[in-house]
């Protein structure tokens, strides 16, 4: 793809003029590859309407209906797999390999989310009485996806919001927008009229989305700092929210832990998509007895690790998607350089074109440390000693955050008292990202507002309806 590879908005089903626009750089070598399209206030006062206008229609179509939409979504991601992983890999640095997982991701999460029935509950039913609860749809959706999984993260809010019966505007990361538009480009065969408008802009557009009148919900995914002002901005109308939002997730490895057989999920559980992740781990406890060993294993993995351009052969992590947050990690790791604590692995971001961060392993710092504190969305992990259970749960929990946790460790029963002790809402006992459709995920405290996946995060797109029949004797 070179300079001149052009993107539309789709608004009603069809292309709409680029009126403005902003330049899309591959964060492995920092050029442009692309000037994306920047919705203007009426364009998307425009997508907005569209959706409202094809509201009534699709939500009077049939559940079963809507799902066999939606299914074709995953199908036309599936017949499209190689280009979207490619266009993918460009804008936002993965490897390849992990960007067409991600691709096939996303059309499964289409096909299976299609599968969850919507529940109807008979409250009363007798001689005299009939009482029902049905779900019905909000109305028009916006959707707010982030830079890390722009396809896969979109399906999140794309399957259940049109499921249940709403229409929908959707707006990609101005970091990542080039699949999604794609994307949108691709369905307008496929969706009738309205049902989905994709649009794109700069940051300017998501607090105008967030604020307008005629969005009856919005599904946010990012930051909490982001997403405490989305919630602010949505209140002029008692907008619906789902806020997937920030995570400081701590694992913890116990004493009896198998040491050799763990550090490789360990590993991939904390820098899988160069850390970019709001469930990686982010602070690792490991009790004091094992340690030294695994600090040392994880030393390995990180020298064995290649990191460079996700087009490149064998490259196993790419670069940090945008300077914004390549400038964050390099202020971090300067932080921890000048108050003195040890640098286990990586350390040194090389010189040249490209957002490239080593994997980087920081040798028990104390709590209080910036890079214990703060999630840092990136390649650079704190490695915690502890002694005691207690202590450790205390100090896992000693966080704003609440989104997701491990614990590891031979004894399950153990394992499993320290897991139900976690203030969070995701914990996995002896592994990590196991994430389903089928598997609701919930942010506790800072984390996020809201349910996604499986009938809970269909529910969340949709408002009860109580009807109550006197029957004539």
């Amino acid at each position: 793809m070179g300079d001149t590879a052009e993107f539309s908005m789709t608004i009603d089903g069809k292309a709409v003029p680029m009126l403005a626009g902003f330049d899309v750089l591959n964060p492995a070598t920092e050029r442009v590859i692309a000037v994306a399209p920047a919705a203007t206030p009426v364009q998307l006062d425009e997508a907005v309407a569209s959706a409202r206008r094809a509201a009534q229609a699709w939500a009077g179509l049939t559940l079963q209906a809507r799902q066999q939409y939606v299914v074709r979504i995953g199908e036309t991601i599936l017949a499209n797999l190689e280009e979207l992983a490619q266009l993918l890999t460009q804008e936002q640095g993965k490897p390849l390999a992990r960007a067409r997982w991600e691709v096939e991701r996303a059309a499964f999460w289409c096909t299976e989310m299609a599968r969850v029935e919507l529940p109807m509950e008979t409250v009363r039913e007798s001689a005299t009485e009939q009482v029902r609860i049905l779900r019905v749809p909000l109305g028009v959706v916006g959707g707010i996806v982030p830079w890390n999984f722009p396809l896969a993260l979109a399906m999140w809010k794309v399957a259940p919001a049109l499921i249940t019966g709403n229409t929908m505007v959707l707006k990609p990361s101005p970091f990542t927008p080039l699949t999604t538009l794609r994307l949108g480009e691709l369905l307008r065969d496929v969706l009738p009229t309205g049902v989905l408008n994709v649009i794109s802009g700069t940051d300017a557009l998501g607090p105008l989305m967030s604020a307008h009148p005629g969005i009856d919900k919005l599904s946010f995914t990012g930051s909490t700092q982001t997403g405490r002002a989305v919630m602010a901005s949505a209140a002029v109308n008692l907008k619906r929210l789902t806020l997937e939002l920030g995570g400081n997730d701590a694992a913890i490895v116990l004493a009896d832990a198998d040491v050799e057989a763990i550090a490789p999920a360990l590993f991939w559980g904390a820098f899988a998509n160069s850390a970019q992740y709001c469930l990686a781990i982010k602070r690792l406890y490991i009790h004091e007895d094992i340690y030294d060993r695994l600090a040392q294993a994880l030393v390995t993995l990180a020298q064995e690790t290649r990191v460079g351009p996700g087009d490149m052969e064998g490259v196993q992590l790419g670069p940090v998607q945008n300077y914004r947050q390549f400038e964050r990690l390099k202020a971090l790791l300067e932080d921890t350089r000048s108050a003195g604590y040890r640098i286990l692995a990586g350390g040194d971001v090389p010189e040249g074109s490209g957002y490239f961060f080593p994997v980087t392993l920081v040798d028990n710092p104390p709590d209080t440390a910036r890079v214990v504190c703060e999630e840092a969305f990136g390649p650079i992990l704190p490695l915690l000693k502890f002694r005691a259970v207690d202590e450790v749960i205390a100090r896992a929990n000693d966080s704003e955050y609440g989104l997701g946790g491990s614990v590891w460790g031979r004894d399950e029963e153990a394992a499993m008292e320290v897991a139900l002790r976690l203030n969070t809402g995701t914990v996995w006992v002896n592994q990590i990202h196991t994430i389903g459709p089928d598997k609701p995920m919930a942010g506790h405290k800072q984390s996020g507002v809201g349910i996604e996946n499986d009938v809970d995060g269909l529910l969340e797109y949709t408002v009860p309806r109580t009807v109550s029949l006197r029957r004539s004797q």
